[in-house]
């Protein structure tokens, strides 16, 4: 599956650093997410993805963001409300529209809601044809 691979063969769960048994949970699915990505997840994980209302804990959580879904308020509150079932030393991904496609949102906006929400961006990827990653840590969590 040419969403398994990234350019250098690296598979899927290596880039977004997920494993088997982990829970990811998702925020904002829509229509126009990347499904061979979300296949490609699950199928590293070996469990479906669990929607926003899961109450448990997870290990990661993927945020699908577009500029239509609010402003940087709407993003902090939205990586806050991730945090709440984030196991410590767990991962954010904010995944966005790539410049130049509809919904694209600035990177800038991106790190401005993390620095508010207490998190930090650490890297970034291209998450399929259409969408960006972003990855996130919480600063100090679990001290």
């Amino acid at each position: 599956m040419a969403a398994t691979a990234s350019a250098e063969g690296r598979s899927v769960g290596s880039r977004f650093g997920v494993r088997t048994g982990q829970v990811i949970q998702e925020f904002g699915y829509d229509a126009d997410v990347d499904e061979e990505l979300r296949a490609a997840l699950e199928e590293t994980t070996g469990a479906e993805l669990v929607d926003e209302y899961f109450d448990d804990v997870t290990d990661v959580a993927i945020l699908w963001w577009r500029e239509e879904d609010g402003d940087v308020h709407d993003l902090t509150d939205l990586m806050v409300d991730a945090l709440t079932t984030l196991e410590d030393g767990g991962l954010i991904w904010v995944l966005t529209p790539k410049s130049g496609r509809p919904g694209h949102v600035l990177p800038a906006e991106v790190e401005e809601a993390a620095s508010t929400a207490g998190m930090h961006a650490t890297s970034a990827i291209s998450a399929g044809e259409n969408w960006s990653g972003i990855r996130l840590t919480a600063r100090g969590r679990g001290k």
